[in-house]
């Protein structure tokens, strides 16, 4: 049972029953799921004016923070990841991410890892290779196409990864900081939708140097 979800609910509840002296809204399931859309409503509307960040008085663009935002979290959550492979052989944070993901997603070929880690492929086949080295993972002809290479987790990698996972998962709560469920899910949407964005793109393997107008050409941008 999750716990948490309950105190969130529960909370909830507590806000609305607290809010809703003048009886606005009917005390049933009915009432209450109305009061919950009319506060996301009414917070989608005041959102932009009540927060504030570093230089918006200056004219730093939301498109700023976010980008910021996410290149600060991205170095917060690799030292976090650092910190729980500190100890134990492996290399690199990717190498148990890797590990992670074969499985939790099974076998699959070399490029379906890398391309699954948003890698180039010089960096993955490093990774894959490492991973070989350790005996943390093997390597098979593919029984449609011989000229690929399956790739598995093996009982070495299994154990290997298991010694880690306390202190992995634990990572991954401090990366998600004090944020409640509610929140947990607002985030894991917008993270997806901003994936579901640059996936494709980032697939096309366009040329660094035509990457930004390109991308900026095919896509309607607010022009700041």
């Amino acid at each position: 049972m999750n716990f948490e979800l309950i105190k969130d609910v529960v909370d909830l509840l507590e806000k609305f029953n607290s809010e809703n002296i003048n009886v606005r809204y009917p005390s049933t399931i009915e009432g209450f799921k109305k009061w919950i859309s009319d506060q996301e409503s009414e917070y989608s509307h005041s959102i932009a004016e009540e927060i504030y960040w570093e230089g918006k008085e200056n004219g730093r663009t939301p498109e700023s923070v976010i980008a910021t935002s996410l290149v600060h979290l991205n170095r917060y959550a690799k030292t976090y990841s650092k910190a729980a492979i500190a100890d134990s052989d492996f290399a690199t944070q990717e190498d148990f991410i890797y590990l992670i993901n074969l499985k939790a997603l099974g076998a699959m070929t070399k490029m379906e890892l890398i391309k699954k880690n948003i890698h180039d492929k010089p960096v993955g086949i490093l990774i894959i290779n490492r991973l070989i080295k350790q005996n943390w993972v093997e390597q098979t002809d593919s029984t449609t196409d011989k000229r690929t290479k399956v790739i598995k987790i093996t009982e070495k990698g299994l154990h290997a990864l298991e010694a880690q996972m306390v202190k992995i998962r634990r990572a991954t709560h401090i990366v998600a900081g004090n944020l409640n469920y509610t929140e947990k899910m607002e985030l894991i949407h917008i993270l997806n939708k901003l994936d579901h964005f640059h996936s494709p793109i980032f697939s096309r393997n366009i040329e660094t140097r035509d990457l930004i107008e390109t991308v900026y050409s095919e896509y309607s941008f607010e022009k700041n």
